[in-house]
């Protein structure tokens, strides 16, 4: 079942990279008692996900701050080497917060999960973004394919503030 508005996020465990290497953050930790706008993409360095969505937060991360919101994070399934390592080569370090998915665990429990094995890439998360109040979800944009970065984008999502 997909997680819809009004939903409590469940309980998953996230891996992020900090000045001591990676670190495991519960959901609790990380969206309790505060506002945040999450986007998820089915691979980092990915076209789509390189070019077109993760730009669009960076570029509109003041706009979207000024609005109340406590963080943005992005979650992936790729592992939290690589995601560190997407952080810095996009200059997102620091501005956006990078959450490995590694194992899908999240987006599956959200119902959100995408089987791209027939392209070699295993299970992965679809594009969408969310806004989190307290762990609860008040907005929520998926896209219908993979490819497109238009109703999940930072400019749509900053509509929905």
């Amino acid at each position: 079942m997909t997680i819809k508005v009004g939903d409590k996020l469940p309980q998953a465990t996230f891996r992020l990279m900090t000045a001591d290497g990676p670190a495991a953050k519960t959901t609790d930790d990380l969206f309790k008692g505060k506002k945040i706008v999450l986007f998820a993409v089915p691979g980092a360095f990915t076209p789509t996900c390189h070019k077109n969505h993760l730009p669009g937060y960076l570029e509109k991360a003041a706009e979207i701050k000024a609005k109340g919101v406590d963080a943005i994070m992005v979650t992936s399934t790729n592992d939290v080497f690589v995601m560190d390592a997407w952080a810095k080569a996009t200059g997102a370090a620091g501005v956006i917060e990078f959450l490995s998915d590694g194992n899908a665990d999240f987006a599956k429990e959200i119902g959100l999960s995408l089987d791209g094995s027939g392209f070699g890439l295993g299970t992965r998360s679809q594009r969408y973004s969310m806004i989190i109040d307290d762990g609860v979800v008040t907005a929520l944009n998926v896209e219908e394919g993979p490819g497109k970065a238009e109703i999940s984008g930072a400019t749509a999502l900053l509509e929905k503030l």
